[in-house]
Order: structure tokens, then sequence, then C-alpha cells
């Protein structure tokens, strides 16, 4: 449950902990769109290059970055296996008698899917939860989307909610864990046994879970009406945002990266019309 990346802010020196968290929304949301770009090996190869640059300019360990990737394991392992023993093509790897059919586009699909999970996990994870705290984040939320306001949505309320599950998120994991070590120390067994018996044996952890959960929500409750708070209506902020140039200049880079992984594709389908 540690391993939950997101909500847990990591206090560090570096470009992106000092840049707006406006500009950083706008840098993940460019982020997953370049992703998306990427149709060959030179451009997954650059994408590659560039997570590894933004987990050097992070100045967050490797070994903190690596942890969060672990709850996304299975998906990765899944989708893996699905684009290996799924996808045909003209270049056979096993022999045709072979009932298992594995094609080396399904290996190079494989490849990719993984190498656009992790980045996109790896650079969302910088762009928004390790270098920007939740109030933050919820505060750029709400200035991005202040133009909504016109047409009555209530979007300061939804940076309050955001705001809310993001610092509750490692708070239920701790509470998970405890639930988890009291009932072991009550004899209950989480690792053994068939599927179904694991997911059962998961039940007394998730009664308490709820309960605790529901407990949090009233005490939060009580303590916002104490304070008179009303929404969003005459607030203001203690730390007003504002844009510094090296902000544009990550937008204007980021940008120039996705034209530059949109090329890298026009090159290879050139080179073989070619």
């Amino acid at each position: 449950m540690k391993g939950i990346s997101f909500g847990q802010y990591y206090p560090a020196s570096s470009v992106f902990h000092r840049m707006d968290p406006r500009a950083k929304i706008i840098l993940a949301v460019l982020y997953i769109v370049s992703t998306f770009l990427c149709k060959n090996v030179l451009s997954f190869a650059a994408l590659t290059i560039s997570a590894l640059l933004l987990v050097i300019l992070s100045r967050i360990p490797l070994r903190i970055m690596l942890r969060s990737l672990r709850p996304i394991l299975f998906i990765v392992v899944f989708t893996s296996a699905i684009n290996i023993f799924a996808t045909r093509g003209a270049h056979r790897l096993t022999p045709e008698h072979w009932w298992l059919a594995i094609y080396e586009e399904g290996l190079w699909n494989a490849l990719f899917m993984v190498l656009r999970i992790v980045c996109l996990i790896l650079s969302t994870s910088i762009f928004l939860t390790y270098t920007t705290t939740p109030v933050s984040l919820a505060n750029a939320l709400e200035r991005l989307l202040s133009p909504l306001k016109r047409i009555k949505i209530p979007v300061h309320d939804f940076a309050m909610m955001m705001t809310i599950a993001l610092r509750f998120i490692p708070t239920l994991s701790e509470e998970t864990e405890k639930i988890m070590n009291a009932q072991k120390a009550r004899g209950a067994n989480f690792t053994t046994g068939s599927l179904f018996a694991r997911a059962k044996a998961l039940i007394p952890i998730l009664v308490p879970l709820f309960v605790s959960a529901f407990n949090r929500a009233f005490e939060l409750a009580t303590a916002m009406e104490c304070r008179c708070y009303h929404g969003g209506e005459g607030r203001t902020q203690l730390n007003v945002l504002h844009y510094r140039a090296s902000d544009f200049v990550a937008i204007l880079l980021l940008v120039g990266f996705g034209v530059g992984l949109w090329f890298l594709n026009r090159v290879d389908f050139l080179y073989r019309l070619g």
C-alpha cells in the first residue's frame, strides 16, 4: 500500500518543484498526448529518454519512482500478454505446428505498450503528485477551470473534492495497513489459498475500513462547518499563483517535443515508402 504514489508529495529542490502548478498540469496533459503520438522505434526511444530526463531533473530517488510502478505491475503484464498472443503479423517466431503463435509484431507491440504505460505513470507522478502539494494542485485546477464558472459549474467544489481525495489516499492506505496487521495478529491469512479464499479474507478488512472512512468524513464535515465554510464564494488565496518565463519555456519545449515525435513517425513512414 505504501507504493501508491497518488497524493504523496516528495519535498526537494528541482525545476519542477519551483514551477507554477498550472503549468505542470498543462505539461502533464501535453506529455500524455505525446506518448500517444509514438508509433515506431525512434519515437519510443525518444520518449524513453525524455522520461529518464524527467526523473533526473525532478531529483526524486529512482527507488521511489520505481516503487510507484508496483501497483500497475499486473496491468503491464496483462497488457503485454494480450499484445504478444493476440497480435498477428508476417514474421512468426514459433514453429508452424505449435498451437501457440507468437509473432515479431506482437513482441514489438508489447514492448511499446509497456514503455507507454511506464512513461505515463512516471510523467504524471513527476508533474503532479510528487512535485506538487494537493492544495497547490487543487488551486491550479480551480484557476484553470475558472472560465466554467460563467456557466454555473461549481469549479471550487470540484477542486475541494479533489484536494480531500488526494489528501486522504495516504491516510486510508495507512489505515488499511494497520487493519491488515491487526487481522494478521489474530490469525488471518491473506497470501495463501485459492483466489476466492483470499478475496473472502479481505471482507474483515473492508468493513472496518469503510467505517473508518465514514467517521473521518463526518469529522471533516463537522470541522468545516465549525469554521463557517460555505464554498468558494468570496474566498481568497494566501499564495497567489503567477506564471514565470521558465514555465512558458517548458511548455514550448514540450510542444516542440511532440512535434519532434510526429516528425520521427513521418521519417520512418517516408523511409518505408522509399
